[in-house]
């Protein structure tokens, strides 16, 4: 099978690179796959990362994307493009996002298969939070673009209540659940000798600036010190694209204390040891954008987690198992008081770090990607049914029907029986232990409640 991935990609540092990544890089060690990452130009030009066929071809705020990416992928000529993809990924003004957000549709109207994997929904956005100036006008935008994504041939979301929104909103499209998966074929087991040895360290990971922001946290910390003098505030990470400056501007106002540390950008070989060092991730956002990549991390090493009790993290803990201890949104005293009972408690600690790895076990990013694998070879081979049936249906009397109907059944005979990777139409239809539930956005009748549908 041959796969197009359109994403942002490393050495680049834009939105979802670190997930583009991850998805390269199960898809390359699977036999059979044959990958082309398109991908996006970045500055200052550095060597691409080894093993990987990237193809640099749009550029984030281009209103040219959609073209480039259409030329590049007639050139591929792919059995499915794979978009990773949240709104913002191609602009970071209307219409250069509008335009990237177009693509998908654009190369189904050409012939290719197209999937989206779609890592937030406008309906879930805080746009007061988000910085946006006019959002009656996003609003609307919003919606068209949600419509443009579903004109591909499948979208993925990241947790049930998307796709929810997704069918009782806009009614059509096919859309599956997938889990954002952790980072790794397998979570790492908490190292619990590094936390609290010789200091108790407080991570704080993100693009910061917009719903992300440092100042609750930082006062908040300020509290725990007191209590907790061997406490230390990590801050890592880099300013949202909408915010340039503001860590910097934070760094300024706290830096007569040794105890908040910048870390600035933190590169993907140094991850594992931020995190094993780490008795606590803490997310003090004030809405969100999507399931939370910084969290999936935290369950990989088994840290426990500090959230706002805000609608998609309280969903992260009910449908995956995360361990979160929740504080209200903005409550500086809350956020501090749960922060101290925490580290004040080992035991609690450890629970929270093994029930995160328990969590982390059950979706693991190989697992991820073979479900994805299984959609687009069940929708692939039933393209195939569907031309042979049309063949059946010419009349007998024409010249070389039989032929033809003969060839086609041939092919695709010989294309199943190759395919040693995902399962086979009959073995997904019999409702095997390979099978897994996917959740078909189609309208239910009226009255009726939406149900799941069908096997992937």
């Amino acid at each position: 099978m041959k796969i197009c991935l359109v994403t942002s990609f490393p050495p680049s540092r834009d939105a979802l690179n670190e997930y583009g990544y991850h998805i390269a890089s199960e898809l390359q060690r699977i036999p059979g796959i044959e990958l082309t990452i398109l991908g996006d130009e970045f500055s200052p030009v550095q060597p691409e990362l080894d093993g990987f066929s990237v193809s640099r071809c749009w550029k984030f705020n281009s209103l040219n994307n959609p073209w480039r990416l259409l030329r590049a992928i007639k050139q591929q000529k792919p059995d499915v493009v794979w978009f990773n993809l949240g709104f913002a990924s191609f602009g970071g003004t209307p219409s250069s996002a509008f335009m990237g957000i177009a693509t998908p549709a654009l190369a189904r109207m050409v012939g290719f298969y197209t999937h989206v994997t779609l890592h937030q929904l406008m309906e879930t956005v805080n746009l007061d939070d988000a910085g946006v100036r006019f959002p009656l006008l996003y609003q609307w935008g919003g919606v068209l673009a949600t419509h443009l994504v579903l004109f591909a041939n499948s979208v993925s979301v990241m947790l049930p209540a998307y796709r929810s929104v997704l069918v009782e909103k806009y009614g059509r499209g096919s859309v599956y659940v997938r889990r954002h998966g952790i980072f790794s074929a397998r979570p790492e087991y908490p190292d619990l000798a590094l936390r609290g040895n010789p200091e108790h360290r407080i991570l704080a990971f993100g693009k910061w600036g917009t719903y992300k922001r440092l100042e609750p946290m930082i006062e908040a910390f300020k509290e725990v010190a007191r209590g907790i003098p061997d406490a230390r505030l990590i801050i890592a990470g880099t300013d949202h694209p909408k915010t340039p400056g503001y860590l910097q501007s934070i760094r300024e106002k706290v830096a007569s204390r040794s105890d908040i540390i910048f870390t600035g950008y933190i590169a993907e070989e140094d991850i594992p040891q931020l995190f094993q060092s780490s008795s606590v991730a803490v997310l003090p956002y004030t809405s969100s954008a999507g399931s939370s990549g910084i969290a999936h991390l935290a369950c990989t090493y088994g840290v426990p987690i500090v959230a706002s009790d805000i609608p998609d993290f309280r969903r992260l803990a009910d449908e995956e198992g995360l361990a979160i201890d929740f504080f209200p949104p903005g409550k500086i005293n809350e956020l501090a008081r749960h922060l101290t009972s925490l580290l004040q408690n080992r035991d609690r600690q450890i629970e929270m770090a093994m029930q995160n790895v328990s969590a982390a076990l059950r979706m693991s990013m190989p697992e991820i990607i073979r479900q994805y694998l299984r959609t687009f070879e069940l929708r692939r081979e039933l393209e195939q049914m569907r031309s042979l049936s049309s063949l059946r249906k010419i009349p007998r009397w024409m010249p070389l029907r039989d032929l033809l109907v003969r060839r086609n059944a041939r092919k695709t005979l010989l294309r199943s029986e190759a395919n040693n990777g995902p399962p086979s139409v009959a073995a997904l239809a019999s409702g095997s232990e390979s099978a897994h539930v996917v959740y078909m956005a189609t309208p239910a009748p009226a009255g009726s409640k939406h149900r799941r549908t069908g096997t992937e």
